[in-house]
C-alpha cells in the first residue's frame, strides 16, 4: 500500500492497527521509543561544507559580537535537551 508517497507493507499496516488499540499512554511510548531509534533528523548544518560551516560560524559570531542579546545562557541551552 502506498501512503504519503511511501510503501507500506501489509505487516506494516497490520502492526498500525494493533498499536491504534492500545491506550494512549503506550501508544505514547511506542512513538517516543521509535523516534529515539531513528535518531535525530539530519540539519542544515549536517549537509554544509566546511568552508560554508566555518562562514556560519563566523556570521553567529559576528551576530553574538553586535547584539548579545541573542546569546542564551548555558544552563537554558543545557536544559533544552
Amino acid at each position: 500500500m502506498i501512503r504519503g508517497g511511501a510503501v507500506v507493507s501489509p505487516h506494516a499496516d497490520e502492526l498500525l492497527a494493533k498499536i491504534l488499540r492500545l491506550p494512549d499512554e503506550e501508544q505514547t511510548e511506542l512513538v517516543e521509543r521509535l523516534l529515539d531509534a531513528l535518531g535525530p533528523p539530519e540539519s542544515a548544518i549536517d549537509r554544509m561544507t566546511d568552508e560554508e560551516f566555518a562562514a556560519e560560524l563566523a556570521r553567529r559570531a559576528e551576530e553574538a559580537r553586535r547584539d548579545p542579546s541573542v546569546l542564551i545562557p548555558w544552563d537554558q541551552v543545557r536544559d533544552m535537551r
